[in-house]
Parts: structure tokens; C-alpha cells; sequence
């Protein structure tokens, strides 16, 4: 009887005052010790409430009700589909929805409301995948920036691949602790073929020139998370390399150049199909014959055979005289054994590998002196 009153009085009431007492009977609900057939009439109520003309009616009772497990489901189902400021917040924190209802919701709103899902306090991994493939560039900013999200790799993936070209996701995605190796390339690569286009639509160089600069920093870069991962993170930076065209022959030879044995063992196993411990074992042992039928088998050129036995030898020379004490004079004495081997071959992929490495070379002098320069001046 009680809450027919209620319902009769909502009738006429001032819209302040109806708003004021939907936030009432909804706190109530969830927190009043009542009898069942109360607690009935109670949600009945609230029910009604949904079709209040009145915006703030519908807003006192979202506000109430959105934090709390025990809001009716359908009350916070209906308020879902409400004006934007009423659906977002109960989509921002309601722990009533059940992944399958965000996953819709994800798919078929508007941006405003998938940055609500994406700012929900949890934000499981299938949800995050909704929202990395049909969420708006807000939504998947804001799903990185939510430390509360689940976001798996491949979801990584899905953003870094559709919104990597927006300076503030790259940023947000390269700033990410354990982001994987085959991301961040990804990345860089966006970022060195954009500065490349921009380069040359200005007309400062050629765009020929243009595409061999972007190419020569993106190899740097690659060359450097290589370096910089971990075992298991290799082989998937290799496949996305192979993938995207980018797994050259003088990339390859510039990272072994670099010392970066680990690298080269990945990418054979890649390429030849062989188990990657099979390799490892081929490539540690030393033994130039088994070492050129993984080669053969990974189909890399002829040609190049004799530079990259000469860098692994180098490597196990100066590993045995103790390894890497200083980068440039590593860098150095590899690529001459290298370009030793090359002193009587005119083919051009040859000259072209040639060029590489020398200019390899010059880049590492240059970091040196850089690196020489950084502790001069901090002592």
C-alpha cells in the first residue's frame, strides 16, 4: 500500500522532489532490512520509475544503483539504453552486465559509451577484445590507460594495427611495460614510414632517398628490440617481420653484426622449418657445412653465406677472448672479417650488403664517440 502512495504522489510531485525520492527508494532497496513482499513492491516501483519523462528522475535512480551488485538486472539493463549520461554510468561500474551484454553493448553504441566499458574498474580480456576490434580510437585509448584491464597480446595487436598511426596510442602502447617485440616493431615501422611520407611530400629530399632513410632507421630500430627481448619474444618478432616483408637478408646480417646471435637463430628456424634448439646446437657448434644446410634450407642467398659464417666465427672468437667489452671496436673487427670475404664479388646483392655494413660501421662509430662524449661530460 505503501508504495502505491509513493507511485501516486511521484504523479504530481516537483521533478526536484521525484528525483530526490527515486535516489531514496533505491538506497532503500539495496540497504533496508524488509520483508519480501516490500522488497517487491519496492522494485515494482523503480520499475516504473524507468518511464519517468523526467531526465533527472532516471539519474537519481542510476546513480544509486549502478555500483551495486544487488540493483535489480533489468533496472540496470534498461538505464544501459537510456540517455548517454545515465547509460554511461551504469556501464562505467555496474557489476551486473555479464561479459556477453558488454560485448553487444561494445558493438552496437556509440564511442561515448564504449569508453564507458572501457573505464569499468575490471575490464576482462574478452571484453578488451571487443573493444581493440570494433571500439572507437577513445574507447581502445582509454582501455590502455585502464589499469584495471585484462588486454591480451593479441588484442595489443589489433589496436597497434588499427589506430598505430595516432601519436597518442603509439606513445601510450610504446610506453607499456612488456609490450611485445613484434608490437613495438610494428609501431616504429608506422611511425619511420609516416616521418618518411612527410619528409617527402615537403620536398626536403627525394622520395627515393626518403624510402631508403626510413628503411635504414626502421632496421636500427629493429636491430635494437631485437636485442633487447627476450628469447621467447624472438620467434613472433620474426614471423611478423617474415610476414610484413621486412625479414631481409641485410637486416639479418646487421644484427649478427651487432652480435645479436640469437636473432639470426630465430630466423632460421622460422624459415626453415627446423626446431629452433636444432639450430641453436648447428650454430654453437661451429661446423661451417652444417651450418650452411640450415642456411640453404632457409632459403637465404648464396651469395650472403660467407659473411654470415664469418660474423658467427667472429662472434665465437671474441666470445672466447671474453665477449663484448666495447661495442665499437666489436663492431669494427666483425664487419672487416666480413668485408674480407666480399674483396672479389661484384654481384650486386654482394655490393649492396657491402654498403650495408659500411654504413653499419660509420653508425656504430658514431654511437660510440656519443657514448664516449655522455661519460666525458658526466665526469
Amino acid at each position: 500500500m505503501i508504495v502505491h502512495e509513493f507511485l501516486r504522489w511521484m504523479d504530481t510531485a516537483p521533478i526536484a522532489m521525484r528525483a530526490g525520492a527515486a535516489h531514496a527508494l533505491a538506497r532503500a532497496y539495496l540497504h533496508s532490512d524488509v520483508d519480501e513482499e516490500t522488497r517487491s513492491g519496492m522494485e515494482a516501483a523503480m520499475t516504473v520509475l524507468l518511464d519517468d519523462p523526467a531526465h533527472e528522475v532516471r539519474f537519481a535512480l542510476a546513480d544509486a544503483l549502478a555500483s551495486s551488485p544487488a540493483a535489480p538486472r533489468h533496472v540496470i539493463l534498461t538505464l544501459a539504453t537510456d540517455q548517454m549520461d545515465i547509460a554511461g554510468l551504469v556501464l562505467a561500474c555496474s557489476p551486473v552486465f555479464i561479459d556477453a551484454e558488454l560485448v553487444d553493448i561494445v558493438a552496437g553504441s556509440s564511442d561515448r559509451l564504449q569508453v564507458a566499458v572501457a573505464e569499468r574498474p575490471l575490464v576482462s580480456g574478452g571484453v578488451s577484445a571487443a573493444i581493440a576490434e570494433v571500439g572507437e580510437i577513445d574507447a581502445c585509448r582509454t582501455l590502455l590507460l585502464n589499469i584495471g584491464a585484462d588486454i591480451a597480446r593479441i588484442s595489443l595487436k589489433r589496436i597497434a594495427e588499427r589506430f598505430g598511426d595516432d601519436p597518442d596510442i603509439r606513445d601510450i602502447l610504446l610506453s607499456r611495460t612488456g609490450l611485445p617485440a613484434d608490437i613495438r616493431q610494428m609501431l616504429i615501422r608506422r611511425l619511420s614510414d609516416s616521418l618518411g611520407a612527410l619528409v617527402a611530400g615537403k620536398a626536403w629530399i627525394s622520395e627515393g632517398r626518403a624510402t631508403n632513410m626510413t628503411r635504414e632507421a626502421c632496421d636500427r630500430a629493429t636491430v635494437s628490440i631485437a636485442a633487447e627481448s627476450a628469447s621467447e619474444e624472438l620467434v613472433p618478432l620474426v614471423e611478423h617481420l617474415r610476414i610484413t616483408g621486412q625479414l631481409t637478408t641485410a637486416l639479418l646480417l646487421r644484427a649478427l653484426c651487432a652480435g645479436n646471435v640469437r636473432f639470426l637463430e630465430a630466423a632460421l628456424s622460422v624459415l626453415s622449418g627446423i626446431p629452433q634448439a636444432r639450430v641453436e646446437s648447428l650454430v654453437e657448434a661451429g661446423r661451417v657445412n652444417a651450418f650452411r644446410g640450415v642456411y640453404a634450407k632457409a632459403g637465404l642467398p648464396i651469395v650472403a653465406f660467407d659473411a654470415f659464417a664469418a660474423a658467427l666465427e667472429t662472434c665465437r672468437k671474441m666470445a672466447e677472448e671474453g665477449g663484448i667489452t666495447d661495442r665499437y671496436r666489436f663492431t669494427r673487427r666483425m664487419v672487416e672479417n666480413v668485408l674480407a670475404r666480399y674483396r672479389d664479388i661484384t654481384d650486386g646483392e654482394a655490393n649492396e650488403l657491402m654498403t650495408m655494413l659500411r654504413r653499419f660501421a660509420a653508425d656504430q662509430a658514431r654511437e660510440a664517440a656519443r657514448d664516449y662524449a655522455r661519460i666525458a661530460t658526466a665526469a
